[in-house]
């Protein structure tokens, strides 16, 4: 039987790609979303008025943000079928190097960044590097360097605060220094990251690479796509990512920076990523989908925050999200394969 024209597999950079590997413009996920928060946004404005407020909408985006920032680079990692858990870790490592060469040197905005960017970048390496070579799953590798990165920041911390800190990264903080025309800049530079890499995945053709490696990495080779060094880069560039969210956290905070500092954040990345669409299975996903399960996450928390509710209870909520996204999506996935 002849093949037809609507029948042949679409192609890519010479590999063939399923009709469905690529996202839609807007997913359904992203719109059910968009209208969950819309309706928390709402409910919350009625509860309690002072939640639309500028007052507490701002601090909500500025605390997305480097939630969201991260989540772009684990985004790419849970398309490739990996994981990262060593985040939160990397974080502190990140943050404490840069807060102690900023309060010895004094160096100013554009350097400091470009040193919290790079020492990300190297961390993202050293995890790459074993998991795209070392032929042992994702979880393993960076549940072990999550360890060894916590070690070498509490290290760097020596038992104690960095104190003193300058106002070097309150360009990127919560008050008027880190806003224009009422924006948070953390926020804008977290949107612009996320349009980049939504152009990206969908436009360049290693973008769309890693979807065909999370469906299946072996056809993937076999089709000719260099798998390990493109493995490697979606780690270095969740490192680099790692390395500017950590300037955003310390814009954030005091003139003191805690050991704290990192702590939990990787579990609220792999919550946004998930809760925004992206398949732990491989093969799916969207940066979109990511910024808004951050919001989701944070509308949550602060919302629990203001109705003064236990905390715990944001907890619930959130793993309540999980749950559905993860059983949702293995649910559709099955359905995939029946048919």
């Amino acid at each position: 039987m002849r093949t037809t024209e609507k029948s042949r597999p679409q192609v890519t950079a010479g590999i063939p790609v399923a009709k469905k590997i690529l996202p839609s413009l807007v997913t359904g996920q992203e719109v059910v979303l968009i209208g969950i928060i819309a309706v928390l946004w709402i409910l919350l404005g009625l509860l309690t008025p002072a939640f639309l407020t500028a007052g507490s909408i701002l601090p909500l985006l500025v605390a997305v943000a480097p939630i969201a920032l991260i989540g772009v680079g684990m985004t790419l990692i849970i398309i490739t079928a990996g994981i990262d858990v060593s985040v939160g870790a990397a974080i502190m490592v990140t943050s404490v190097v840069t807060s102690q060469t900023m309060v010895a040197t004094g160096i100013p905005l554009i350097p400091a960044v470009l040193l919290s960017v790079a020492v990300g970048a190297l961390l993202g390496l050293v995890n790459g590097y074993l998991v795209a070579y070392g032929k042992i799953h994702a979880i393993i590798i960076t549940f072990g360097t999550a360890n060894l990165f916590q070690f070498i920041g509490l290290r760097f911390f020596g038992s104690s605060t960095v104190n003193g800190l300058p106002d070097t990264f309150d360009v990127f903080g919560r008050g008027e220094a880190g806003r224009t025309f009422g924006i948070p800049h953390s926020f804008a530079i977290t949107v612009i990251v996320v349009a980049l890499a939504w152009w990206y995945l969908r436009h360049a053709a290693s973008g769309r690479h890693l979807f065909a490696v999370g469906g299946n990495e072996t056809a993937a080779r076999l089709a000719g796509i260099k798998v390990k060094p493109l493995i490697l880069r979606t780690y270095v560039i969740t490192g680099a990512l790692v390395g500017l969210a950590a300037c955003f956290l310390i814009g954030q905070g005091t003139s003191t920076l805690e050991q704290s500092v990192g702590a939990g954040r990787e579990l609220a990345v792999i919550a946004a990523v998930v809760i925004g669409g992206t398949s732990i299975l491989g093969g799916r996903g969207t940066v979109l989908g990511t910024l808004l399960g951050a919001i989701l996450v944070q509308t949550v928390t602060s919302g629990v925050t203001q109705m003064g509710w236990p905390s715990q209870l944001s907890d619930f909520f959130v793993g309540v999200a999980i749950i559905a996204a993860v059983g949702t999506d293995i649910l559709r996935e099955r359905s995939r394969r029946k048919s």
